[in-house]
């Protein structure tokens, strides 16, 4: 892997506007893995890319409809055959954390990489999700000097709002490849 103009070689890049400049002087010290399907528990990654790029057209389904209009994105996105997708460029803030905080830090989006993976709550994420996820982070730790150990869910930075990565996410195993 190698990142050129803060893109990801190996990923499909598609250019989200929901992103930013992130604050002088702050190191990008954190992980914060996620889940999403659209509409929840479906697996259609033309959907979270047009959630990403701000032309979901939710049709005549009710929970597409409540979020058609969010502006969120997330640096990268691993679907479920293990494809790498990067809508973020890795030194600009993308938008997927929300209201949040680590370690007596707010605003996690300042200071972290976004990953989503495509999944949900209450299903097991694919061995290729988990191989490319792994490959993801020795990169990205390596390149920006963030600590393996500072990964965490979703869940653990908003954890009043948020439950992904879900209790099928395999941390233990995640920690072993890395």
């Amino acid at each position: 892997m190698k990142a050129l103009n803060g893109i990801i070689d190996k990923a499909e890049f598609y250019s989200s506007p929901n992103c930013d400049s992130r604050p002088d002087n702050i190191d990008i010290d954190l992980f914060v893995i996620h889940a999403i399907s659209l509409p929840p528990g479906d697996y259609n990654t033309q959907l979270i890319k047009d959630l990403f790029l701000n032309n979901l057209d939710p049709g005549s389904n009710e929970f597409l409809k409540s979020i058609e209009n969010l502006k969120v994105s997330s640096h990268f996105l691993i679907t479920r055959s293990g494809n790498l997708i990067q809508f973020v460029p890795i030194h600009k803030r993308s938008w997927h954390a929300g209201k949040s905080s680590f370690q007596g830090r707010t605003n996690c989006n300042d200071f972290s990489i976004g990953i989503e993976l495509e999944g949900c709550d209450n299903e097991e994420f694919t061995s290729k999700q988990y191989d490319v996820l792994s490959e993801l982070i020795h990169f990205l730790s390596d390149s920006l000097k963030i600590n393996k150990n500072n990964i965490v869910g979703h869940s653990e930075i908003a954890p009043e709002r948020k439950t992904d990565p879900g209790p099928y996410f395999d941390w233990n195993l995640l920690k072993s490849m890395l």
